[in-house]
């Protein structure tokens, strides 16, 4: 396994989504409110889903230690899928935009 197989690419695509929305796609997506409130929707979801999934004691899905940061927060939560969900969510909504003013 590669040390921080999980935590390394979620990291960087972090910056590079929003990179590429204030620089490259400038659909404005980060102005809307409705973007945020999405995202509030999803975190509200996101934390007992993935907090029932990954719960330490009996998790249904685990982590390698080594491709994780370790820190986990609330519910024994990786860091990692909060950073996951914003990526996955915000790139979706990103090109969907960009799509759809073309």
């Amino acid at each position: 396994m590669i040390p921080w197989a999980y935590t390394v690419p979620v990291t960087l695509a972090v910056p590079a989504v929003v990179a590429l929305e204030l620089f490259v796609l400038r659909t404005g997506l980060f102005r809307t409110s409705a973007y945020w409130v999405t995202m509030a929707i999803v975190t509200a979801f996101q934390v007992p889903v993935d907090g029932w999934l990954t719960k330490l004691p009996t998790p249904v899905v685990r982590y390698s230690p080594a491709a994780i940061s370790g820190v986990r927060f609330p519910w024994d939560i990786p860091i990692e899928d909060f950073l996951f969900g914003f990526v996955l969510t915000t790139a979706a909504l990103m090109l969907w935009r960009a799509v759809d003013r073309e």
